[in-house]
């Protein structure tokens, strides 16, 4: 039976070798540094190692100068991307605005935009995680984001998001929806393992599909392994198996629209029978931080990938040509664009022709 005939039963029943198909034309990635502006967060999901409590001496809320020294590190070492990574609606916790105001603001959104602006004016093209938003707040953050994300993670109901008021599927969905009416490049995901099904795989990735049918702005949706974290509460839970994120992978190429990249993380998997099954994107590289929700799994050195490898924007190149972006951001993706909407060529060996 050939791939295009496939169903989506097949995909998760039939032999691992039926699902593989030619590898992909370009096989892309982002070069960027990883901002951990704060780990306080509202949630407390069971697999979660990032999130602080307030008063845990590791909690954190990155101060303007310490970004500006990291988004300067990253700028000499030819990044593109400011990935802004936080705990979810952490003004919620009780504590956390006296930090905040420590630093001279009264709202966490007006920091993160001020944050972006900072990212931009030092030659970095700024990616917000900042979790569940409301459309207003969406369109405060888009004149000065590239594009942004939100991991949809499942639409199952799991116990490792018991507690967790930003988990609920419905608002993730509405965040990523508001995203889309708003024409912001956007990037979602799910987290394979955390007790969801595979019709709960299928039934995200077919809401997301629909999503994308109506909007046309999900760019690349990541499938990604759950990793057991010491003092979790899924700390003795296992990853999922390769063949179950090889179908997920495979499950995903196969429901999604063609213009949506199927994203792996190199870190936390091994990359090359992904690409053999759907994946054609790496996500964000660092060489300037490390993987902050994933601390112990280093990224890898791109040449030891032995892959051909071209490097994008955060804001993938058929939005760069459509020209989804801001005024306040137009000068610098026109300086780091070339005419394909791809990262114009520097001498570095790893990026194609």
């Amino acid at each position: 039976m050939s791939l295009e005939h496939l169903s989506t039963a097949d995909i998760i029943s039939a032999p691992l070798e039926t699902l593989s198909r030619a590898l992909p034309a370009r096989v892309t990635f982002s070069r960027n540094v990883f901002v951990p502006v704060t780990n306080i967060c509202r949630n407390a999901c069971g697999y979660c190692g990032f999130r602080r409590d307030i008063g845990d001496a590791e909690a954190q809320l990155m101060a303007p100068v310490e970004v500006e020294i990291v988004l300067r590190q990253a700028k000499e070492a030819d990044c593109t991307e400011a990935l802004l990574t936080f705990g979810e609606r952490p003004y919620e916790v009780d504590g956390f605005v006296e930090k905040l105001r420590r630093l001279g603001y009264e709202s966490f959104l007006d920091y993160l935009y001020d944050l972006c602006t900072m990212a931009i004016r030092v030659g970095l093209l700024p990616h917000s995680n900042p979790g569940i938003l409301t459309f207003d707040e969406l369109e405060r953050l888009k004149p000065v984001n590239a594009s942004m994300g939100l991991m949809l993670e499942t639409t199952a109901s799991v116990d490792a998001h018991q507690g967790c008021a930003g988990k609920e599927p419905e608002l993730r969905l509405w965040t990523i929806e508001d995203a889309g009416k708003l024409h912001i490049p956007f990037t979602t995901g799910l987290l394979i393992g955390i007790g969801e099904n595979w019709d709960d795989r299928i039934r995200s990735l077919e809401l997301l599909t629909e999503l994308q049918h109506k909007y046309r702005h999900l760019q690349e949706v990541i499938i990604q392994p759950f990793m057991p974290k010491p003092g979790t509460r899924m700390a003795d839970v296992s990853s999922p198996s390769r063949e179950a994120l090889l179908r997920t992978v495979a499950l995903a190429r196969h429901l999604l629209p063609d213009d949506v990249a199927v994203q792996v993380p190199p870190n936390l998997t091994e990359v090359a029978p992904l690409l053999g099954v759907g994946a054609s994107d790496l996500g964000g590289i660092s060489t300037v931080t490390v993987d902050y929700i994933n601390p112990e799994r280093a990224w890898p050195d791109l040449a030891d990938l032995g892959i051909a490898l071209t490097e994008r924007l955060p804001i993938y190149p058929q939005y760069v040509r459509a020209g989804w972006y801001s005024e306040a951001l137009a000068p610098l993706i026109g300086a780091l664009a070339d005419e394909r909407g791809l990262r114009r060529k520097t001498k570095d060996e790893t990026r194609d022709g």
